[in-house]
């Protein structure tokens, strides 16, 4: 089975566990700009996604009742790694400040605001299978963005293609970027 498509599996696996325990989580990264599209457009290492942090421990149990293995990494109030099959899930954890604006919700940069408008794509698809998913204008400045938030992570080729890519889609749709 080609990567893709273990990939795939397993983002239709954690939809289902989500969806059963009533949990929330959206595509972000490669495979929601793929899911926007409609499209496999390139290879993913990993699979991003964004979760509530309230809903973490819930999906935690969940996942790991459906064969998903702990992977150590970023801080636990930051972000939840899991792989399965030899491939990484990555679900980063998002609160809301006073204002209800979605912030990250642990680790350095606590508090620290996401794009607005971040959460309000709706769902994409890749043929039969659909996913809420990051909007697309919020993963251009989020890729644009992370080396001036976390110098530590440099630009990389394929972030600059997938901002082009994503550019291109919005202006055939008619749809702003900024």
């Amino acid at each position: 089975m080609r990567r893709a498509d273990q990939q795939l599996r397993l983002i239709a696996e954690a939809m289902e566990v989500a969806e059963t325990l009533g949990v929330t989580v959206w595509l972000r990264g490669g495979w929601a700009m793929d899911f926007f599209l409609g499209e496999i457009t390139r290879d993913h290492e990993d699979i991003d996604w964004f979760l509530w942090a309230d809903d973490a421990s819930a999906l935690a149990g969940g996942l790991l009742r459906h064969g998903y293995q702990p992977v150590p990494g970023p801080p636990p109030d930051l972000q939840l790694d899991f792989a399965k099959d030899g491939l990484e899930n990555s679900f980063t954890l998002l609160g809301r400040d006073a204002a209800e604006r979605v912030v990250v919700a642990g680790g350095p940069w606590a508090g620290a605001h996401w794009p607005e408008g971040m959460l309000d794509a709706g769902p994409g698809r890749i043929g039969g299978l659909q996913c809420a998913i990051v909007s697309p204008q919020a993963q251009i400045e989020i890729k644009r963005m992370m080396p001036i938030w976390d110098p530590s992570r440099p630009r990389r080729t394929k972030d600059a293609e997938d901002i082009a890519r994503l550019e291109a889609a919005l202006r055939v749709r008619g749809e702003r970027s900024e």
